[in-house]
């Protein structure tokens, strides 16, 4: 059975290092961008992914504005996005949903749920 892939966007390199290093020892593979404008880049290649964390509130791009751009990868249309919010407001998942996420996680990550989420990859 082959390892997932999972692409974890965000502006701090310490979330990425957390996610990653807590992804990785649950047996699954990582790869980061800083920037929304970066990870779409990567998603328009051929890099195998097959999950997207990205965080909602990044300078530049936000994920509300990259989500739709990541959607309409046509390679991309079936990869589950799940936006990653520390804001956590009432309606903040709704707006996601909305957006184009497929599901919702709050900082600071609870793993169980995060494992959870990520479950339901194919």
């Amino acid at each position: 059975m082959k390892k997932k892939k999972i692409l974890i966007i965000d502006d701090d390199p310490r979330n990425i290092f957390a996610l990653s290093a807590t992804l990785r020892a649950k047996s699954f593979d990582c790869l980061s961008c800083t920037s929304a404008e970066e990870a779409i880049q990567l998603l328009k290649t051929d890099e195998p992914i097959d999950a997207v964390l990205i965080d909602m509130m990044m300078p530049e791009m936000d994920g509300y504005e990259a989500i739709p751009l990541i959607k309409k990868i046509e390679s991309r249309v079936e990869v589950p996005v799940i936006s990653v919010t520390a804001q956590a407001m009432v309606g903040d998942r709704e707006k996601c949903i909305s957006a184009g996420a497929d599901d919702y996680i709050s900082k600071p990550i609870d793993v169980d749920k995060l494992l959870q989420v990520l479950s339901k990859i194919q």
